[in-house]
């Protein structure tokens, strides 16, 4: 009898453990959703790959209407497709989707702050370019 009362008072617990810790990643995601954050960094869309690039971490993009607008308005300051262009903008961080490529972060970008012109290059400037033409 002992031993039939610990196994229920056990299995009771599992259960509800295992609900509390659903719980709580429902909220975590809940959360992340209102919040978004600002970030500042440099940006480039390039065969299909949106980056955005801050002084701490590298972000994957994803790519929606909002993104395509980014670009849009960063294309004003490229001189080749390849360049990085100063942006501010406002948007949800979240991890990426398991078993897909990319960074450890996306960003779902929700507002656009501010697009600004890239710093001038100098001599230090690593350039890449494609030497079959």
């Amino acid at each position: 009898m002992k031993k039939t009362l610990v196994l229920l008072l056990c299995l009771s617990l599992f259960v509800s453990c295992k609900n509390e810790s659903k719980t709580t990643t429902e909220t975590i995601s809940q959360s992340e959703s209102k919040n978004a954050q600002v970030l500042k960094g440099e940006f480039v869309y390039f065969a299909d790959a949106a980056i955005l690039q801050t002084k701490e971490d590298v972000y994957g993009i994803i790519i929606n209407d909002k993104m395509h607008e980014l670009d849009n308005q960063a294309k004003a300051y490229k001189k080749e497709s390849t360049d990085m262009v100063p942006v501010e903008i406002k948007g949800i961080v979240k991890p990426k989707t398991e078993g897909e490529e990319g960074w450890p972060f996306q960003i779902e970008i929700t507002e656009i702050v501010k697009v600004s012109p890239p710093l001038a290059q100098d001599a230090t400037t690593i350039k890449i370019k494609n030497t079959n033409n």
